[in-house]
C-alpha cells in the first residue's frame, strides 16, 4: 500500500523536474527619442550641430606642364613649407631649349621688321619727292610687308612669354604656409600636366561646416558665443565664428551649409577630419501677440479618430511619456505655435510621435539643433 502511494509522488516529482521554468519577463526596452525643451521667454538657448574639421586652405598641387621629376624629397610627409618655398622641380632642359629657340626667332623677326620699316619709309619718301619714280601700290605693298613683320614680332613675343611661363612651371612652390600631408608620386618619375603631386594643408586656421535647417538659417546672424567641442578633446571647447553662410539649400535634407572658422588652440592641435559639435547661444524670442510658444512641427500629432492636437510630454525624472492636448496656432518660422497646454521647462518628443504610447519609457536624445 505504501509503495502504491509513493509511486505517484515520485512520478510527479520527475515530471516537475523535467518541465523548464518559465523565463522571467524581459524588462521593457527604453526607447531613445529626440526631444525639445520649452524655453523660458527671453532665455538664452543653446543650439548645437555636428560637423567635421577641415583645413582653411587645402590643395592638391600639380605641375601645369609635363616632365620628369628631378627634385622631390623622399621624407616629405609632415614637412612644413613657407609661402613661395620650392617643393618640387621638373627637368627644365626641354623648356630651356624652347625659350632659347623662340628667343632666336624673335630676334630674327625683329631684324626683319626693322628692314621692312626702312623699306617702307624709303619707298614713301621716293613717292613724296618723285611721284613718277614709284607708285602708290608699291608704297602700300611695303606698308603691308612692314605690318606683317611687326605682327610676326608680336606673335613671337607672346610665344616667348608662354615659353618662359612653361619654364617657370617646372618649379612647384608653396602657394601658402602649410604642411605636406600626402605624396602621390616618386622622384625621377615622368608626370603628366595637372597630375597630383602632393597635398598641402594650412592648419593655422580650421574650418567646420555644419548644416542648418532652413527654418533656422535666418537665426545664424543672432547666434553668439560660438564654441566647437571636438570628440578627441571633449573638455576643451574652441571659440569660433561664422565664416560663410551658404545660399542654396540641399535638395535632400533642406539644410544650408554654414562654415565656421577658428584658430588653432594652444596646448593641442585640431587636425582635418576630426569630428565635433558646434554650439552657440541664441536669445529666445517670446510670442508677444499670443503668449504661446513655438515648437518643432514634428512634435504635434492628431490621432485618426480625434480632432484634437497632442504632444508627448516626457517626465525628465522617470522618462515616462504622457499625452498632452494642446491648442495650436499658425505655422511660424521656428515651427508651429502652441497657444495652450505647454509650460516653460516641459520636455516634448519631436520625432516618432505616432509610434509612442501612453506610459512608455524613453530616454532623451540630444536632438540636432537643440
Amino acid at each position: 500500500m505504501h509503495r502504491l502511494l509513493i509511486l505517484p509522488v515520485l512520478l510527479g516529482a520527475v515530471l516537475l523536474a523535467g518541465c523548464p521554468a518559465e523565463p522571467p519577463e524581459a524588462p521593457e526596452a527604453v526607447r531613445p527619442v529626440k526631444a525639445y525643451q520649452i524655453p523660458q521667454p527671453g532665455e538664452q538657448v543653446t543650439r548645437s550641430f555636428p560637423g567635421r574639421a577641415k583645413a582653411h586652405n587645402e590643395v592638391d598641387l600639380a605641375f601645369r606642364v609635363a616632365g620628369q621629376l628631378i627634385e622631390l624629397p623622399n621624407e616629405l610627409i609632415g614637412r612644413q613649407y613657407k609661402q613661395g618655398e620650392l617643393i618640387a622641380r621638373l627637368d627644365p632642359r626641354d623648356y630651356e631649349v624652347k625659350v632659347d629657340d623662340t628667343q632666336g626667332k624673335l630676334q630674327r623677326a625683329q631684324a626683319s621688321a626693322r628692314r621692312a620699316q626702312s623699306d617702307y619709309q624709303r619707298e614713301l619718301n621716293i613717292f613724296k619727292e618723285e611721284p613718277g619714280a614709284t607708285s602708290k601700290t608699291a608704297v602700300e605693298n611695303k606698308l603691308a610687308a612692314r605690318d606683317a613683320a611687326n605682327a610676326d614680332v608680336r606673335s613671337l613675343r607672346a610665344s616667348l612669354d608662354a615659353a618662359k611661363d612653361e619654364l617657370g612651371y617646372t618649379h612647384m612652390k608653396a602657394p601658402f604656409d602649410g604642411t605636406i600631408t600626402a605624396k602621390y608620386v616618386d622622384n625621377f618619375q615622368d608626370v603628366r600636366a595637372k597630375e597630383k603631386i602632393v597635398r598641402l594643408l594650412d592648419n593655422s586656421k580650421i574650418e567646420m561646416v555644419v548644416n542648418i535647417p532652413e527654418n533656422r538659417i535666418s537665426d545664424v546672424a543672432n547666434v553668439r558665443d560660438i564654441t566647437i567641442t571636438f570628440d578627441s578633446f571633449p573638455d576643451n571647447p574652441v571659440p569660433a565664428e561664422v565664416f560663410e553662410v551658404g545660399t542654396e539649400a540641399s535638395l535632400t535634407t533642406r539644410t544650408y551649409p554654414v562654415t565656421l572658422i577658428m584658430s588653432q588652440p594652444e596646448g593641442f592641435t585640431i587636425l582635418a577630419g576630426m569630428a565635433g559639435r558646434a554650439r552657440g547661444l541664441m536669445k529666445q524670442v517670446a510670442d508677444t501677440d499670443t503668449g504661446g510658444v513655438q515648437v518643432p512641427v514634428g512634435a504635434v500629432f492628431t490621432p485618426e479618430t480625434e480632432d484634437t492636437n497632442y504632444v508627448w510630454i516626457i517626465d525628465e525624472q522617470t522618462g515616462v511619456v504622457r499625452k498632452q492636448a494642446v491648442v495650436t496656432g499658425e505655422l511660424a518660422r521656428e515651427g508651429v505655435q502652441v497657444l495652450e497646454g505647454l509650460s516653460p521647462g516641459d520636455w516634448i518628443a519631436t520625432a516618432g510621435v505616432y509610434t509612442l504610447r501612453e506610459g512608455q519609457k524613453v530616454s532623451i536624445m540630444e536632438a540636432a539643433g537643440d
